[in-house]
């Protein structure tokens, strides 16, 4: 079994699997067979989402991404968000059946909810990508700002 390391959202787990790395805007990465990597959403991002309804992905095999470059857009229960690559690479393969129902990025998200996979080959040395204790505290920061914004949001 991998190991987890677990972060609270206020009363909500969030879990956040060892074997990968995490970006910064809460895209989890792991490496394929081939060195490619597999991208999807973390727990983090999906509890704040809640309930992915539509997803729509403007790129494909074998498009040539920079870093932050959009991809597309989500919405969901709480939020219609732009999509964007945390490193720079070739799109090596979509999940197509998440575009048809994306319902598995709330239910598998670290399993069959994998977005797309990149080939970061010669272009990105992965630096932007964090450990997954790094991501942790980077949650900290993020967590505060988020609450912040959903406590301004109910008031306004």
């Amino acid at each position: 079994m991998i190991a987890e390391l677990v972060f609270m959202m206020g009363e909500y787990e969030a879990r956040f699997p060892t074997d990968r790395w995490y970006a910064k805007n809460h895209m989890w990465a792991s490496e394929q067979d081939d060195g490619s990597l597999r991208l999807g959403f973390s727990s983090y991002a999906v509890r704040l989402l809640q309930d992915v309804y539509f997803l729509d992905l403007v790129i494909e095999p074998p498009m040539v991404l920079a870093s932050r470059q959009e991809i597309g857009s989500i919405e969901s229960k709480k939020a219609e968000s732009s999509l964007y690559c945390p490193l720079a690479g070739k799109v090596t393969a979509l999940n197509e059946a998440l575009i048809q129902d994306p319902t598995a990025i709330n239910l598998d998200r670290y399993g069959s909810g994998w977005l797309f996979e990149l080939d970061t080959a010669g272009a990105d040395d992965r630096s932007a990508l964090l450990q997954p204790d790094q991501y942790i505290e980077h949650l900290t920061t993020a967590w505060e700002v988020a609450q912040r914004t959903i406590k301004g949001q109910a008031n306004a």
